[in-house]
């Protein structure tokens, strides 16, 4: 760690006033009078990177030459294969991943205690924030009781990890809870967590962060310099080991212009996802510049940055500037810690000055006025719409996406006192959901005035549809009861169904048995429309093919057409009580209407009350009883909370890296494998794997939850690992989940090798069985395994899960054209080596089966992006030879790879400290 600021080599450490205070800073402006670099030209983004380097300068983890590099990066050259270390200034969990993180930490603990280490040093060492924010689910809906029911649902379902988390509130140290009810951890990050600027001592910097969640990004439209990584590389950087990452391409995205009439946020974001993900930003950075930017919300921006992920980047930054420091102001942040933030970015090079333009590896335009309406979808969220070819683009995915040449329609269905015929497009959810557009009063205000003028013409909302509303904090409901918006979403059935992600995040809930059995037997393709960044497939709900990303104006506009085989421009929404047709155009609500509602409903004061004591919680939590002692005492026969397997019985020295010889392959997958179908996520199916050991552990199917809220006990969570609904794998042919066929030898063993998993399924060669299953048996004869896959393997949200889950299949390495950032390194935190094809080669070019038995050579003198050589040996004995890069990108992560996964690597350092 870096020695508390007492080296100073480059004489950089200065000093400034503000608010009658003096505080210290490292100037930025030293390097460039030094003649180090250009620093005026660098993108704000990469001065964050160069700021930490700088003030951590220990020449130890923290050198001269990192500082030199970075200060004398050239953005518009090549991209430089160095490498730097950061460490952000706190971490931000939300409870799917929070807990498995806070279960590793206390398992260091337990670990620790029995290698007679002192269990005090497993604390957080930079701030630690949590927000239970995933684990509420839309049981029930449109009615004044559904947040009340869906609240008790999700504490009876979830005590044991509240619990927990609970304990963990009170035996870490620098951590901190924000309970159920409160709002969802991005936009209680960018409405209150954040400072922009951190103090520590009065050393002031600037404030980063990472997040067990990809959408931490959000916050980038503050100025905080964020992104989401696993819960693997968040727990490294709360136990103080950096990480390490080359110095990053920044993209420049200049806005000009201003959003015409009738366009929003969310029109913007889908097209700037589009644009990015065509340019191609995967692992780099993205900085946004112009004029344009004047006429964006700080909302604006944080709807834009929280998409970085969709659009591919590391990150979507947004530098500060006058309407950073009016946001804070609004949302409640004291006098003081405003002029701090003012005061320190101008006087160290942070503040937004369009006369001094930063230099980028590449440059995207857009005018703000080109934006159109649009949709995203019906799988992908870069899959724009414009809101005018929505009808037609139905119309074809339903015909060659959906293999329906013709429309489909179910006999009449009975629901809700209603009789009504169903047919394929129907809109069965619509949901306000997702921290992307509730963070944003703009649309979720236009929502609200939609409602008022589509029932002021006597429209309703179709019967069929699932209508939701689940605001990212409490703010949104005082703003929208202050504005007399609530009653008329509530009108149409938007009732508030919870505090946190809800369908965005595939806590939809079921459909009624009703709606069920329509679509299945129709064999129909259901429709979902909703406010939030991801529509992969089978991520919503398992009977809704087609999913469709909007703003919340769109998302009450579909429910109330009920269906997406409809043209918004051309047909009527509905008929009016008067029996005339209405338009879309009707209902749609003005730029200055919405301005209006904002100007006299949005205050300070809403902020202040709602986040004045926000880790104290409802009655609910502070019901809650907690386990006491600072080394959790685990329980045998809990299904949430279990201590992995990861330390027990670890060695005091890590043993080398060897060769893999004779690994079979567990999956040959495609491309754009997302980690929604490699981690464990959503229902758990009936008959799977999971769901077997839960009913012989006397769960009742009722109580199974879901495959998030069971992260902390990895017996359920390693059953299902890679048995998403929708994955295709080649070894099952004409089967999709998560199945494979066994090729290993016949005979059987008593008992497995690798405990605590086992299965009564004895599968024998040829055999086509669940992935889970298949893994038991390979790990009962100590054979290795592989998986193979196409491009942009992991892509998606950070789930730690699907690393943790491969990890413990006993996959040894990953064979893929190509990964997402968060999960490659994911992978090599877990002990997993990624290999990467060369270019132009891939599994179908070398004419892999995935039947082979396969040789990596790879050995304890792994260096980082080495050429691994791969042998694939066939049945009939043939050999196919071929070269793969290592893609252990840093010496750090040899390291871990050596350790078997990064806390192994923590661990054996704390012992022998």
């Amino acid at each position: 760690m870096a020695n508390d600021n007492a080296h100073d080599p480059f004489n950089a450490r200065a000093t400034f006033a503000s608010s009658g205070k003096t505080y210290t800073y490292y100037r930025l402006a030293a390097l460039q009078e030094a003649g180090l670099g250009d620093v005026d030209q660098l993108p704000y983004s990469l001065r964050v990177l160069l700021e930490s380097v700088l003030r951590n300068c220990d020449d130890f983890i923290y050198t001269q030459q990192h500082v030199k590099l970075l200060a004398a990066t050239d953005p518009t050259g090549p991209k430089l294969e160095h490498e730097i270390p950061f460490m952000p200034g706190r971490v931000v969990l939300q409870d799917f991943t929070g807990v498995p993180t806070i279960v590793d930490l206390a398992a260091l603990r337990s670990a620790v205690r029995r290698l007679g280490g002192d269990v005090s040093k497993v604390n957080p060492l930079v701030r630690a924030d949590l927000v239970i924010d995933h684990s509420v689910q839309v049981d029930s809906y449109g009615k004044p009781s559904s947040m009340h029911t869906n609240t008790d649902l999700e504490f009876e379902r979830n005590r044991e990890r509240y619990e927990f988390l609970k304990w963990g509130q009170n035996a870490f140290d620098n951590f901190s809870v924000v309970p159920p009810e409160t709002g969802i951890v991005h936009q209680v990050n960018l409405e209150h967590l954040a400072g922009v600027v951190l103090v520590k001592g009065d050393v002031v910097y600037p404030d980063s962060c990472y997040g067990t969640d990809s959408h931490t990004t959000m916050v980038n439209g503050l100025g905080v310099l964020g992104w989401g990584v696993g819960g693997i590389e968040a727990e490294a950087a709360m136990l103080g080991q950096p990480s390490y990452m080359l110095i990053p391409e920044v993209v420049g995205f200049e806005l000009s212009g201003k959003l015409k009439e009738g366009t929003t946020a969310t029109d913007l974001v889908l097209l700037v996802t589009q644009l990015l993900r065509k340019h191609g930003v995967v692992e780099k950075f993205v900085e946004f510049f112009g004029s344009g930017l004047d006429q964006l919300t700080l909302s604006d921006r944080a709807t834009i940055a929280n998409m970085a992920p969709e659009y591919g980047a590391t990150c979507g930054f947004f530098p500060v500037d006058q309407k950073t420091l009016d946001y804070l102001a609004l949302t409640g942040r004291s006098d003081a810690q405003i002029a701090l933030v003012k005061d320190y970015c101008q006087a160290n090079g942070f503040w937004r000055d369009d006369s001094k333009v930063s230099k980028y590896g590449a440059v995207l335009k857009l005018d703000l006025g080109d934006v159109q309406p649009a949709l995203a979808g019906p799988s992908r969220p870069q899959d724009r719409i414009l809101l005018a070819d929505m009808k037609g683009s139905w119309g074809l995915d339903r015909v060659n996406t959906f293999k329906h040449p013709e429309p489909k329609a179910t006999a009449d269905v009975f629901y809700n006192d209603q009789t009504f015929t169903l047919k394929d497009g129907a809109v069965v959810i619509a949901a306000i959901t997702s921290c992307t557009n509730t963070s944003n009063p703009a649309v979720l205000i236009g929502a609200g005035l939609l409602a008022k003028k589509a029932r002021a013409l006597g429209l309703d909302v179709k019967p069929w549809v699932k209508t939701s509303l689940a605001p990212g904090s409490r703010v949104v409901t005082d703003y929208l009861e202050k504005s007399g918006l609530q009653a008329e979403l509530e009108a149409l059935g938007f009732y508030t169904v919870g505090y946190g992600c809800t369908t965005c995040i595939g806590n939809s809930g079921p459909l009624a048995d009703q709606m069920i059995e329509a679509i299945t037997s129709g064999d129909l393709v259901a429709a979902a429309v909703l406010s939030g960044n991801r529509n992969f497939e089978g991520r919503i709900s398992p009977q809704v093919k087609a999913n469709y990303l909007a703003s919340p104006p769109l998302v009450v506009a579909y429910a109330i057409a009920g269906t997406v085989d409809w043209d918004p421009y051309a047909e009527p929404i509905g008929t009016g009580a008067d029996g005339k047709p209405v338009m879309l155009a009707d209902i749609w609500p003005s730029n200055a209407e919405i301005e209006k509602v904002m100007h006299t409903s949005v205050t300070r004061a809403q902020f202040e009350d709602r986040y004045q004591d926000v880790f104290a919680g409802g009655a609910r939590w502070k019901e809650l009883p907690a386990p006491t002692g600072d080394v959790y005492d685990w329980q045998p026969e809990s299904t949430y909370i279990q201590e992995p397997p990861y330390f027990i019985d670890l060695s005091p020295e890590p043993k080398p890296i060897m060769p893999v010889t004779g690994a079979y392959v567990l999956a040959l997958l495609g491309s754009s494998i997302t980690t929604d179908h490699i981690s464990p996520a959503g229902n758990i199916a009936k008959d799977s794997p999971a769901a077997k050991y839960l009913v012989a552990h006397g769960v009742q199917k009722a109580d199974w939850n879901s495959y998030g809220s069971r992260r902390g006990n990895d017996r359920v969570m390693t059953r299902g690992t890679f048995a998403n609904i929708r994955i295709k794998n080649v070894l099952a042919p004409g089967k999709e989940g998560g199945y494979t066929t066994y090729f290993g030898p016949p005979e059987d063993l008593p008992t497995p090798v690798t405990q605590p998993y086992d299965s009564d399924v004895k599968p024998q060669p040829g055999e086509v069985v669940s992935i889970y299953d298949a893994s038991v048996k390979y790990q009962s004869h100590r054979l290795p395994l592989v998986v193979i896959a196409g491009k942009d393997y992991g892509m998606g949200s950070s789930r730690d899960w699907a690393a943790k889950g491969t990890f413990l299949l006993g996959v040894s390495a990953v064979i893929a054209e190509s990964y997402e950032r968060i999960h490659r390194a994911n992978l090599v935190g877990m002990g997993v080596l990624p290999l990467q094809f060369l270019p132009g080669q891939s599994a179908q070019s070398l004419g892999l089966t995935g039947r082979e038995r396969y040789d990596i050579a790879v050995d304890d003198g792994l260096q980082p992006l080495q050429d691994i050589s791969v042998n694939a040996v066939a049945a009939d004995g043939t050999v196919t030879t071929f070269t793969t890069r290592a893609r252990v990108d840093t010496p750090v992560e040899v390291q871990y790879l050596r350790n078997g996964g990064v806390l192994h690597t923590v661990l054996r350092r704390l012992v022998q400290k």
